[in-house]
Formats: C-alpha cells, sequence, structure tokens
C-alpha cells in the first residue's frame, strides 16, 4: 500500500474547504522533528489537526536540494512550509513554490531564538524590524494565493513590552497577513541556548489573550506550554487557535483524540498498536526507496509513553533500528513486547 493509498485509507484531510477551514489545533514546527516521517506518523494519529514542516531557510530552497527539502506525501496535508529568511523577494520566490508544490499554506519564522538564524538576520530579532516582516507578507501574499501567517514570540530582550507585540502585529496585519500564532514567551538573544529560551522566560499568555481580545478581526493563535488537550480547550476559550509542540513528540498519543475533541469527528486510530500497524505500509515504503529505519521510526519511540512495555519497545527500536539492514521486522518485534490491552490474554 502506497503512502497515497494510506492517506485514503485514514481519511487525510486534502480537499480546498479543508484548506479554506483554519484548524483550532496544529503542531508546531519543530527543527530536527517535525520532519515527513514525524508528520506521517501525527497523521496516522489524526485528520485535522494543521501540521508544520520544520523551518527551510530560503537560501536552503533557492541553492540547494529543494526536491528533498520540498518533498511529501499527499497524506500529510493540510500542511503548512515554514519558512526562515528576511528578504521580501526571496520570499516571494519561495511562497511560489510551496503553492506549486501543493503545500496549503506559507509561515514565516519570525521567533527562532539560535545563533545560526541570529547571524542570518532573520528569526525572533525580526521583531525589531516590523516594517520588514510587513514587506516580506507582502511580497508573499503577492506572489501567490496560499494563506500567509506568521510564528512570533511576545517579543525579545529588552523589546518584550506589550505593546511592542502589539505594535508588530498591527504593522505585519496591515499588510495582509492571515495568521498569528504567538509563543507566550520573550526570547533572550544572549545567555540562553535555544533550548533554554522554550523554558526558562516565564509564559505570558495573559498578553495573547489581550492581543486577541483587542484585535479580534485578527486570528490569533497561542504556543506555548500546552501539555495537554484539555489545557488547548481551555486556551481556545481566548484565541482562535492552539499550537502544541513538544507534547506531540514527547507523548504523541495525545493527538490520538483530537479530531473528537475539537472536530466532532471520530478518531481514526483506536489504539497505539492501531496507530503502529497502520504506519507499516509506509516503513515499508520509505525502506524499498532506499531509507534507513530509525529515522523512520525515530518519532514513534514515545507512542507507548507510560504504558506497559513502552521501555521495552523503545530499546529495541533504539538498538536494533539503528543497524543498516534493520527491516520493518524490528517494528514488529518490538511491537510484540508491548502488551494490547484490546486483545484477550
Amino acid at each position: 500500500m502506497t503512502a497515497q493509498t494510506a492517506a485514503a485509507a485514514t481519511g487525510a484531510a486534502t480537499t480546498a474547504g479543508d484548506r479554506a477551514t483554519p484548524a483550532p489545533l496544529s503542531v508546531a514546527p519543530m527543527m530536527d522533528r517535525t520532519d515527513r516521517h514525524c508528520r506521517m506518523m501525527l497523521r496516522t494519529l489524526s485528520r485535522r489537526a494543521l501540521l508544520y514542516t520544520e523551518m527551510v531557510s530560503t537560501g536552503a530552497l533557492i541553492h540547494g536540494d529543494r526536491d528533498r527539502l520540498l518533498a511529501y506525501s499527499s497524506a500529510e496535508r493540510p500542511l503548512v512550509l515554514q519558512l526562515g529568511g528576511d528578504d521580501p523577494a526571496a520570499l516571494a520566490r519561495c511562497a511560489q513554490m510551496a503553492e506549486q508544490r501543493g503545500y496549503d499554506e506559507v509561515n514565516l519564522n519570525v521567533g527562532c531564538p539560535s545563533d545560526r538564524v541570529q547571524r542570518a538576520r532573520f528569526g525572533v530579532c525580526l521583531m525589531g524590524h516590523p516594517q520588514v516582516v510587513a514587506d516580506c507578507v507582502a511580497a508573499m501574499r503577492a506572489a501567490c494565493s496560499l494563506p500567509v501567517g506568521v510564528k512570533h514570540r511576545i517579543g525579545f530582550d529588552d523589546l518584550d513590552s506589550y505593546e511592542d507585540m502589539r505594535h508588530f502585529v498591527q504593522v505585519v496585519a496591515a499588510a495582509g497577513c492571515d495568521r498569528f500564532i504567538v509563543h507566550a514567551r520573550k526570547a533572550w538573544l544572549k545567555g540562553l541556548s535555544p533550548k533554554e529560551n522554550r523554558n526558562i522566560p516565564p509564559l505570558r499568555h495573559d498578553d495573547v489573550q489581550r492581543l486577541k481580545a483587542e484585535l479580534p478581526d485578527l486570528r490569533i493563535e497561542c504556543n506555548g506550554g500546552v501539555r495537554s488537550l484539555a489545557q488547548a480547550q481551555e486556551r481556545l476559550a481566548h484565541v482562535d487557535g492552539v499550537m502544541v509542540g513538544r507534547a506531540a513528540w514527547d507523548n504523541p498519543w495525545i493527538m490520538a483524540d483530537v479530531d473528537r475533541c475539537f472536530h466532532d469527528q471520530d478518531n481514526p486510530i483506536a489504539s497505539r498498536h492501531d496507530a503502529v500497524r497502520a504506519m507499516l505500509p509506509y516503513i515499508e515504503e520509505q525502506l524499498a526507496a532506499g531509507g534507513r529505519l530509525h529515522p523512520i521510526t525515530r518519532p514513534m519511540l514515545m507512542l507507548f509513553h507510560g504504558q506497559n512495555g513502552g521501555r521495552r519497545w523503545r530499546r529495541h527500536l533504539s538498538e536494533f533500528g539503528v543497524r543498516p539492514e534493520a527491516g520493518v521486522d524490528v517494528v514488529a518485534q518490538a511491537l510484540a513486547l508491548v502488551p494490547d490491552p484490546t486483545v484477550d490474554g
């Protein structure tokens, strides 16, 4: 069964109507996390959650292997391509690529605090240049018909007041931004690593809620510190959407109830064991194309988080999945180490 057939089997949302309806819950773009294997696993758990790629810089797309960087399966949709850059012409060109490749939306990263991104003069430091971001958004909108969103933070360093953030949003909104996803933390560009910037600066969800209350005509979504669907539902009382991040990596099974909770639809998968079995055709397809097992199964390691046999599952995949000859049988062996509560003993 091909990935496209798997998409039909799980009912992945790929229609024009789905593209027109913003999802209330999304999974954040995460470097070294939300690659196509991770997205396929998440799509197995939810038909309707909005998924994002890892951030891709405009330079990499324009000068690098764009076929590899833009590759995805139609089963992953609805899917947003997140771009990093500060040059309107380059971002416009990449937005055109996104539309030509069938992505559902493009998003500009204005939140990453890493040293590499700072050296390239984009990411969160762009919050200090709202007109540059506005020019980038305007160029992308002019170059394609896709929605254009911006993911940003409360602020950075000493440019972190609510008034600073509101000014940034209003300037960018005037350029036609369709979606603002606000990571409810500021960033410190010096002294904190990217990992520390995800945890140490305090969450300021009240500022995000105030932003939505004062600018009700804009689509405002929040990100940061949401660890469960119950917390996401609480946030949705005040904003238009919620983005989960590390929680979906650390405990991906939380995504299995998204369709019922947020879309009043049946969940596509009944159990963790069913989720693994649903992934097997994709794994076989990727291996047949020359892929290695470990990168494919890495996003699945925490699927049995907190479950009896979960450590055995992780240990077996980690030990045997890294071997060059590892095949889908390794996954079957690991699954057999986890008791299936739906099967009578």
